[in-house]
């Protein structure tokens, strides 16, 4: 008799994704530095969607492509640093 090996599978594309914590894991502090006033409506929305109201304001968000994004859009009025855990 043979004895049969059995291969691992493949994890499919979906699964691969749902598997890298590592990114989500980390986090940013973003302050609000500079004010927003004369800045274009889509920087002040930016600034409001990621959750700063008023100057000095402090958020703490994940570490995502999304909130990455929304920072660079208003950098310039922004500081960001990054921490472990809230």
């Amino acid at each position: 008799m043979t004895e049969t090996t059995a291969k691992p599978k493949a994890k499919s594309a979906k699964a691969a994704r749902r598997a890298k914590p590592a990114a989500s894991e980390r986090h940013l502090k973003i302050t609000l530095v500079r004010s927003l006033i004369g800045s274009p409506k889509r920087q002040r929305d930016t600034a409001r969607g990621l959750g700063l109201r008023k100057l000095g304001s402090q958020v703490v968000r994940r570490e995502t492509p999304e909130i990455l994004g929304m920072v660079r859009k208003v950098a310039h009025v922004v500081k960001v640093e990054a921490v472990d855990k809230p």
